[in-house]
């Protein structure tokens, strides 16, 4: 069962290693429309895993509830927006696609670009790690390969985050090995998280709903606050639109398929 878990914790975060190892393959800076469909698919598996993933566990669980069956959902939801909202406000970072909007604090450039990264990926190894904790303590309406299609789906969507934190830093002229360890430590915290949250879900099974919801709404801010923007930013585009379609339709297909 570890080995299962451990392989599903470390999934997301090789995601995001290999996203930082662009800087070995590609040279400077990424393109606005690169950006654009990145952002886009990044949203749609992000929007797509944290309905088919989580909230619709979350509403099966609360069925025998009755009519109540939507407030576990509702509440953890706006706990997670608003928990990232805090974040959001207290961590000093560089909002990715607005780069010279750094909060004033004092902090490095580089410094506020890892935080952001490192802010997204918060809630993306919460999500992780709260669906594989449903799956170890039993519960019926989470399987091992609907846990695993989640992890997969994160990867994919962690491969441009990679991309994104490392990229600019060599376009600045940081060394390659220097930008991608940046890009690596970016994606540490998802593993921790992940693994924080499985073993105290042992005290909170009872609340496994509210959980569920809680990291959908941590996602969907990250998608709201940083990633939607992104698909709109510059002169008007389909391509953000289309990728975020292709992400959904994805990361759908794998919630679904390996169910």
């Amino acid at each position: 069962m570890w080995i299962k878990i451990a392989e599903g914790v470390m999934i997301p975060f090789i995601g995001t290693s290999l996203g930082a190892a662009c800087v070995y393959f590609l040279k400077g800076d990424m393109s606005e429309r690169l950006n654009r469909a990145l952002a886009g698919f990044a949203s749609g598996i992000m929007v797509s895993a944290s309905f088919f993933s989580l909230l619709v566990p979350a509403l099966e669980q609360s069925s025998g509830m009755g009519k109540l069956a939507l407030v576990p959902a509702v509440i953890g939801f706006f706990i997670g927006m608003l928990f990232l909202l805090v974040l959001d406000v207290l961590i000093p970072h560089i909002h990715l696609n607005h780069s010279e909007e750094g909060l004033k604090s004092g902090l490095k450039k580089t410094t506020k670009l890892v935080l952001a990264v490192t802010l997204h990926n918060l809630p993306e190894g919460m999500a992780v790690g709260i669906v594989y904790a449903g799956w170890m303590y039993g519960n019926t309406e989470i399987s091992i390969m609907s846990a695993l299609a989640l992890s997969v789906g994160i990867a994919l969507q962690n491969f441009p985050e990679g991309a994104i934190v490392s990229m600019p830093l060599q376009a600045e002229g940081m060394p390659k090995n220097k930008t991608f360890l940046y890009g690596v430590l970016s994606g540490v915290v998802e593993p921790i998280g992940a693994l924080l949250m499985i073993f105290a879900a042992g005290f909170f099974l009872p609340i496994l709903p509210y959980l569920l919801s809680f990291a959908a709404g941590a996602m969907f801010y990250v998608v709201i606050d940083e990633l939607v923007p992104g698909m709109a930013e510059g002169e008007h585009s389909n391509v953000g639109t289309i990728c975020f379609a292709i992400g959904f339709v994805l990361m759908m297909a794998l919630d679904i398929g390996l169910v």
